[in-house]
């Protein structure tokens, strides 16, 4: 597909290509929980379409969500098939291209400055019957260096606070909360920009996991081939997209303080750890035609694929380079973010271990790696399990090592948010001796055509 930088021409042209993939919801809806229950219930008949919502009660505009809930439909931005998702997203994330700026964009259609800044004109739904109220679940902040005008992107569940702040968590304690502390240090509060709804492949760009000191702005650009259009927000300057739906301009006071939560996060558990910060808000920004572009939270696919996937890219390639006999990897979403299955071509004893062990001390929030053989479907959970049963002893081949630092919003974790992590090793290993009981292809060919023929016909 084309990239334009706009998130309408995105879902006007998605649909024209692929009208089977996108659900329109013309009915109103509730916007206290509607829009969550309908995500569910698609997932529970494994269909996961994106969603389009006409008509949300309250809102006053159209709510896109399920965006990233499909890897088929994030691979097609990138014009690949799935198989090669991981090695077309690292490409391009390896290939960044710097940002322009434009002397105007549809996001400076409305501006609302000082007094005139009110929340109560933002969008947000009530995802799930535990939050502590509607939440803004797409809020990507954009903080600059003062500096060297370098920007950290970061995603950041916000709810409304007071009339012109939000409260939101750093949960993460990333670079934006690293970003924060260097403005406390200064005596200074930290001058930032949110940005709800753009582009996918932006959205894409703020999961990515890249150094401190790297721009994702330019990681954008790299997803989309093309310099990433900005325009500079009224007060700060600071460079959010041209074609985004809505922009909050503002400030974080490290010392402000509002409790925040609690939210249904990817856990599927709803969570109240919190750094409790407070945005407080200078600038509304929107177009005219703006919709509010929603991620569903909980343990559901979009919000899991949409921070995994950049992720699951920077392990594979790192471990392919490292260890060639690594075939394929993948994060299930029955693990949350916490399960790995990696399959290997082994070639001694104890690879598939070392592998195991390089994933558990690469990525923090892993606690679960499961190493199988290369003929074992990965992206099935029924097959990995079937490779823990049949070649798996516990007294020989798995691991712990604990005391690790792990997620803050695992709710098993220690307070600190400490971790012990798992390897099982459910590779046949070099001394296994059974042999797989299987059916020639084909006799499958023939029983495909067999069944293909309707019901009722005598075959």
């Amino acid at each position: 597909m084309r990239n334009v930088q706009d998130f309408h021409a995105f879902v006007n042209a998605y649909r024209d290509c692929f009208p089977d993939d996108v659900l329109t919801v013309g009915q109103t809806l509730s916007s206290d929980q509607d829009v969550t229950a309908v995500v569910v219930e698609l997932a529970a008949q494994n269909r996961h379409p994106m969603v389009v919502c006409e008509h949300v009660d309250g809102l006053g505009a159209p709510l896109a969500t399920n965006v990233f809930a499909s890897r088929e439909r994030i691979a097609r931005l990138f014009g690949v098939e799935t198989s090669q998702l991981h090695a077309a997203y690292q490409q391009r994330a390896n290939a960044p291209i710097p940002p322009c700026y434009v002397p105007y964009g549809p996001i400076l259609d409305e501006v609302f400055e000082g007094d005139a800044v009110d929340l109560a004109q933002l969008p947000m739904i009530k995802h799930f019957l535990s939050d502590r109220a509607p939440y803004v679940t797409n809020a990507v902040i954009v903080a600059e260096d003062p500096v060297t005008g370098v920007a950290n992107l970061s995603y950041h569940r916000s709810m409304r606070h007071a009339r012109n702040a939000l409260a939101t968590s750093l949960h993460s304690r990333g670079h934006l909360w690293r970003m924060l502390q260097a403005a406390r240090a200064r005596g200074d509060e930290l001058r930032v920009a949110m940005v709800i709804g753009a582009h996918p492949l932006f959205m894409l760009a703020a999961s990515a996991r890249v150094p401190f000191g790297t721009d994702e702005r330019t990681i954008a650009g790299g997803l989309l081939g093309a310099p990433l259009e900005l325009v500079r927000t009224p007060r700060y300057g600071i460079g959010v997209p041209a074609c985004a739906e809505f922009v909050l301009e503002g400030a974080i006071d490290p010392t402000a303080y509002a409790e925040e939560g609690p939210f249904g996060e990817f856990t599927g558990y709803s969570s109240d750890r919190s750094t409790n910060n407070v945005l407080r808000v200078d600038t509304l920004m929107r177009r005219r035609d703006a919709w509010l572009v929603d991620v569903v939270g909980g343990p559901y696919a979009e919000h899991l694929t949409l921070a995994r996937l950049p992720r699951e890219a920077e392990m594979s390639e790192k471990l392919k380079a490292r260890f060639p006999s690594v075939t394929a990897l993948h994060y299930p979403n029955s693990g949350t973010h916490f399960h790995c299955y990696v399959a290997l071509e082994q070639t001694r004893d104890g690879e598939a271990r070392q592998i195991m062990l390089a994933l558990l001390g690469w990525d923090p929030y892993l606690k679960t790696v499961i190493a199988v053989d290369q003929d074992i479907d990965i992206t099935d959970d029924a097959q990995v399990l079937w490779a823990m049963a049949t070649h798996f002893q516990p007294h020989q081949d798995l691991f712990v090592v604990d005391g690790l630092p792990g997620s803050p919003l695992d709710p098993s974790s220690s307070v600190d948010g400490t971790t012990s992590r798992l390897g099982i090793d459910a590779t046949r290993g070099a001394h296994f001796e059974g042999k797989r009981a299987v059916v020639e292809p084909a006799a499958l060919e023939r029983a495909r055509i067999l069944l293909q023929r309707p019901a009722g016909a005598r075959s």
